[in-house]
């Protein structure tokens, strides 16, 4: 945290309010960022505020629906009001849907990529467009061992997945010389809400087998990765990936 301090900048993270992303939003606030947290519900925003302001009083907290462009605005709107101008957006939000591609109805396949592909590149666009009357900022996106291999029963999950990877690669070429970073970090296996309980005992089974590592990520080990990457101390990376997957992507048979 020290060599790689956050210090002074503004953070927004959506999707803030549980698992990836709010573990990234506690480690931005360690690291100096003031940090500003969405959310859909409510409720479980206000209890994710108040842990967030116990280590950082001047932490904020949105409620928004980020697959709706007009509240998209709406967000962007109040938290300039706030905060002025936005240093680093993670947009982490994201759901998943476990079924055989053939059972899948129009509307899973709707709110699945609403949420993790529609509503990341309208996030990306609208703060990056932020960024770029600025000329600086970086972009934080989270994919998935998803959006580099095929799964069963995940189909629509890893479109979405391969989508934010290709996102990010597109942007970081598109916004390179004009001072936007856009990077991304590929999550192993973390039991998280999104996974936890969809994942049967086989599945997890099978996946702590195909890591080198040997077990699950914990949500903390995530969080250098992101702040590597939101930091000055990466002000020469861009279009990149980090893969905190335990060796998953790099091992064979």
């Amino acid at each position: 945290m020290q060599n790689l301090p956050l210090q002074g900048l503004n953070a927004l993270v959506i999707g803030g309010t549980s698992g990836i992303g709010n573990a990234i939003a506690h480690g931005f606030a360690e690291a100096g960022a003031r940090v500003a947290i969405v959310g859909r519900a409510p409720d479980k925003l206000a209890n994710a505020v108040k842990k967030l302001q116990a280590q950082d009083g001047k932490a904020r907290g949105y409620a928004c629906d980020a697959s709706n462009n007009k509240d998209l605005d709406a967000l962007l709107a109040s938290v300039l009001s706030d905060f002025g101008h936005i240093d680093i957006l993670v947009p982490a939000q994201g759901i998943t849907i476990l079924k055989s591609a053939e059972d899948f109805s129009e509307e899973e396949f709707d709110r699945i990529m609403n949420t993790n592909m529609r509503s990341v590149f309208f996030a990306c666009a609208k703060v990056g467009a932020h960024m770029l009357s600025r000329g600086k900022g970086v972009i934080v996106n989270i994919a998935s061992l998803a959006a580099h291999r095929g799964w069963s029963r995940s189909a629509v999950y890893c479109i979405s997945k391969h989508g934010v990877l290709g996102l990010t690669h597109s942007l970081a070429s598109e916004w390179a010389d004009r001072g936007v970073r856009v990077n991304a970090i590929s999550p192993g296996f973390f039991m998280t809400e999104l996974n936890r309980d969809k994942m049967s005992p086989e599945r997890k089974a099978l996946a702590l087998g195909r890591t080198p590592m040997g077990r699950f990520g914990e949500l903390p080990e995530l969080v250098g990765a992101a702040i590597y990457l939101a930091s000055p101390g990466s002000s020469f990376v861009t279009g990149t990936v980090i893969n905190v997957d335990g060796g998953y992507l790099a091992a064979g048979i």
